[in-house]
Formats: structure tokens, sequence, C-alpha cells
């Protein structure tokens, strides 16, 4: 009976034995051993591809024409046919100003010149059968050519009286009041074209050489709902010192109403487009205070690479200097990666 019992606990002991060693075998790996397994990233295969730099200048709009009216004589003002805000024809009247003594000078010469005439015909008559000298004739003469001169002097001084619109446009605010008296320092109101609008920005110097004459650009205006294209019609001569950009206009395609001259406009410029850029993602850049890197896998390891970068969009930037094509960047896990460390690679994108 105690032998029996005996071997049942030995029994017993072994199997608790065998259990815990069960037990030790399944037990999940050390932090260590984690820490030894190479981490999984993903990696991009840089190839050529077609980029081009995307900028944002800030612009305004300006009426295609806006001239502000005024008066080329001091007058007082007799007429005036401005109502603010409407539209007017080309050639239409809007100001008249006093002209009662042009108007009665403008009487006196064309009696002046009637009586003339009738004399240099008596003349000439009397010059044919030889009645007077050419000299007598010739003054008489030149006394109507000069009546004549003058008459058109005053048509002339009369017609600075009438200020007409120079063009088909919309009228602005005006400044005066009917019977006052103005001068040419004095602005009257201001006229626009209403069916053409004027884009003008300015680019970097750099981009000096890519905008040319017709290129299409794209643009929205200050809280506006829509984008807008607009046509470059010229660009400026030079580029300013000052600022070290070229001024550049363009004719907007399609008027809107929420496009108003005056108004603030975002342009967005496609520029330096290259059509065999070496590209990778953005994100696989690392920005250092000396340079600029990216994690090159080579076989299983990593090698970080310095690199010159040139153009950017929102999604890849281009390598100018220090990849090739075909190498394999890493665009994951770049804050854990050392030089040499071993990776293994989840995922390859091209």
């Amino acid at each position: 009976m105690y032998k029996s019992h005996i071997k049942f606990l030995a029994a017993v002991v072994v199997s608790i034995s065998v259990v815990s060693c069960g037990k030790q075998e399944a037990a999940p790996p050390s932090a260590q051993a984690r820490q030894m397994r190479a981490p999984e990233v993903d990696g991009f295969v840089v190839r050529h591809q077609s980029i081009s730099d995307k900028i944002e200048v800030p612009g305004s709009l300006m009426a295609a024409e806006q001239t502000q009216i005024r008066s080329e004589v001091n007058g007082r003002i007799v007429k005036l046919n401005i109502t603010e805000g409407s539209t007017v024809q080309k050639g239409a009247l809007l100001v008249k100003l006093f002209d009662g003594d042009l108007q009665a000078q403008l009487k006196k010469l064309k009696v002046q010149l009637a009586i003339a005439k009738t004399t240099e015909e008596r003349q000439r008559q009397l010059l044919e059968i030889q009645g007077i000298s050419q000299q007598d004739y010739d003054l008489v003469k030149l006394n109507v050519e000069t009546l004549e001169v003058d008459i058109e002097a005053t048509q002339i001084a009369i017609v600075k009286t009438e200020i007409r619109a120079p063009y088909s446009g919309q009228l602005g605010l005006r400044s005066v009041s009917l019977g006052a008296y103005i001068s040419p320092a004095d602005i009257i109101t201001t006229i626009r074209q209403v069916n053409e609008l004027k884009l003008e920005f300015s680019v970097p110097e750099k981009y000096a050489k890519e905008v040319k004459k017709n290129d299409r650009i794209s643009f929205r205006v200050d809280g506006g709902q829509r984008d807008h294209t607009a046509t470059v019609i010229a660009t400026e001569n030079s580029v300013e010192q000052t600022t070290r950009t070229l001024r550049i206009r363009a004719m907007v395609n399609k008027i809107d109403p929420e496009l108003v001259p005056g108004v603030f406009a975002r342009v967005n410029l496609q520029l330096g487009q290259t059509a065999d850029a070496m590209l990778v993602p953005t994100q696989a850049v690392i920005s250092t205070a000396r340079n600029k890197q990216v994690a090159v896998l080579r076989r299983d390891s990593v090698v970080f690479n310095v690199v010159e970068t040139g153009a950017r969009d929102s999604v890849y930037v281009q390598i100018t200097n220090g990849l090739k094509v075909g190498d394999t960047v890493i665009t994951t896990g770049l804050m854990v990666l050392k030089p040499n460390a071993k990776v293994s690679v989840k995922r390859i994108s091209k």
C-alpha cells in the first residue's frame, strides 16, 4: 500500500514537470528577440517621369481699359449727362462746358469770311483784265485763308468744351455737379470697359523665361468659388531690379460676376517642366541640418545617400543628384532606420 502511494506521487511529479517544460517551450519570444527582427518597410523604384514646378503667386484684376475723364480746358458745366454706374456708347456726350463766347466768335469769323471771299472773287476778276497787280490779289487771298484757319481753330476750341466717352464702357462715380467750374486737373468721373478684364501678376526671375505669350494660366479670386483661366498677352521687357520679379499681364478668357477690377487673385502656374526627371515620393527625402538624404535599399540593408532636389509637386520631388534610375528608396519607417540596418520590404511601388 505504501509503495503504490509513492509511485502515484512520483507519476504526478513527472506529469507536472512535463507540463512545465511544455509551457516553457511555448513561451513568447523575449523583448530582445523582437528588437532583433528586421523592420518591415515600403519601397519605391526610381524611374523617369514628367514633373513641373507648381507655384502660386499673387495677382490683381484690372479693367482692360480704364480712363479718368477730365476736361482739356477750363470752363463752367452747362450740361451734365453722367448717370453713375450706367453704360454708355463710344462718343456719347458726357459733359458740356459753356461756349457762348466761342460760338459768337465763330459767327463773326464766318461773316468776315463771306465778305473776304466776295472781295477775293472781285479781285480775281480784276486780275484777269490786269486791273490790279498780282500782289494785291495775293493779299486778299491770304486774308481768306487766314479767316478759314481762324474758323477751324475756333471750331476745335468748341469741340474741347464737349467731353465725350472715349469708348463704350461703364461709368463710375462722378465728382462734379452741374454749374461747377472745372479745370484739366479735376477728375469728372471714370469709365472702364466691362466686357474684358486683365490679370496682372509677377513671377520670380528664375521663371522669367518659362512664361510666354499665349500661355494659359489658372487663377482664383479671393473669396471666389471657382477657378478661372486667362491667356498671357505680354510680359515686361526686363526684370525689376528691386523685387527681382518679372511683371506679366494676361487677358481673362471669360467674364464672371465674381470677377471685379481691383480684387486680389491667386495665380497657379506650372513652370519648369521636365520630361525625364528622377522622382521619389516627398516623404522619402530626409532633411537634415547639413543636407538632404534618402534611404536606399541595398539587398536587405539600408544605405543613406546625400541627394540634391529640384522641382516638386504635392506628391513627388525631383532628385537631380545622388540617385540613379532603378534604385529602390525606402518610404516608410525612416525614423527608426540606421545605416546598414537590416530591413524587410513589405511592398514596392513603381
